[in-house]
């Protein structure tokens, strides 16, 4: 059989065209419009979400803010019934009164055992001058017996007043020692009392603390999010009220692949646009760049299926733009971050700021 040279020349031509067609348009859309100096990575806008919660178990007696407020730090934004603390901390402040009163009377036994003391001591030491005295007067009575100058019974009367005195300088020194164990008493019922003191007043402080902590304030500035809880709800300790965003320190997130990443810098200059406001340039800067590679999110449109492994990057939006424009950003926004990889190529005017309003 006979090959038709020609007609398979023009095939072979056709084909040829066709790929060549196709490289060309592959090249021209895939390509970078914004150069080989600039890197770009889709995310979405995030910000730092703070959960209002119950540190106690209780009712909710009322929520002062809606979804869409923005708050001031320091803002009340809702309150928790209270009214079983109020109670529990007039028992407390009872039982510290109360304790007071013990510690005043237990002071006052104890001042009194050292008065009578004080005056046992006196009378111990006036015993022990009479055992002195009787102790002289038996021995110049039984020298004079010896002698024969006095009778007999007078030694003997003198001997019995001195085992009198005796007994009684020992009752007396009892009796000192019975008064030091009432005062060590006394002492440690004060130190009991003013225990107890401590005590109530503690846990009154307490009391005063889970008051306050039962008006939920706002941690920082930021937009009410969500109301998770309403007015009249019982939630228990940790329970959600409201859910808060601080859009001051908001960032886009992207990623990038090595080898762009490894010619970003902390603080290198950035730029996003928003899908939502495609005609604004938002400037930010490289606030992290990631240590370690993962592999590429679905969510990241990637130009080189090759690329399987990215690095997240963050471009943190300047907080005074933020408040300058708080309607301007709000989280989950998606749009597109851009960094230079090459600080000599100067940004291009698709990217130029917008100036403000």
């Amino acid at each position: 059989m006979k090959v038709n040279w020609r007609k398979w020349a023009i095939r072979v031509g056709i084909a040829i065209a066709l790929v060549a067609i196709v490289l060309i348009a592959r090249h021209y859309l895939t390509r970078d419009p914004l150069g080989a100096g600039i890197a770009s990575g889709n995310g979405r806008i995030e910000a730092t979400e703070v959960d209002i919660a119950a540190k106690l178990p209780g009712r909710i007696r009322e929520v002062l803010v809606k979804e869409g407020d923005t708050v001031k730090a320091g803002q009340v934004l809702a309150t928790i019934d209270v009214d079983a603390i109020q109670a529990q901390r007039a028992q407390a402040l009872a039982q510290s009164q109360g304790a007071l009163i013990t510690v005043q009377s237990a002071q006052a036994q104890v001042a009194q055992a050292l008065s009578q003391r004080t005056s046992a001591v006196a009378q111990l030491r006036q015993r022990e001058a009479d055992l002195a005295t009787a102790r002289q007067h038996l021995r110049r009575s039984t020298e004079l017996a010896a002698e024969g100058a006095t009778p007999r019974q007078e030694q003997e009367d003198d001997q019995g007043r001195l085992q009198s005195a005796q007994a009684a300088v020992q009752a007396a020194r009892a009796q000192v020692e019975a008064l030091d164990a009432a005062i060590a008493t006394a002492r440690s019922q004060v130190a009991g009392a003013r225990a107890n003191v401590g005590a109530a007043q503690a846990a009154t402080r307490q009391f005063d603390v889970n008051i306050e902590d039962a008006v939920l304030r706002a941690p920082r500035a930021g937009r009410v999010q969500y109301r998770i809880a309403e007015p009249g709800e019982v939630v228990g300790a940790g329970g959600k009220v409201l859910n808060l965003i601080d859009l001051s320190g908001a960032y886009l997130t992207f990623f990038l692949p090595e080898q762009a990443v490894g010619r970003v810098r902390m603080g290198d200059e950035a730029r996003i646009v928003l899908d939502s406001a495609p005609d604004r340039v938002i400037p930010a800067r490289i606030s992290f760049v990631a240590d370690v590679a993962q592999f590429t999110p679905k969510t990241v449109e990637t130009k080189d299926e090759r690329q399987k492994l990215m690095f997240r990057v963050r471009a943190s939006i300047d907080p005074r733009l933020l408040a300058q424009y708080p309607a301007l950003v709000k989280s989950g926004m998606p749009g597109m971050a851009y960094v230079r990889i090459d600080p000599t190529k100067p940004w291009p005017a698709k990217l130029a700021l917008t100036p403000a309003k």
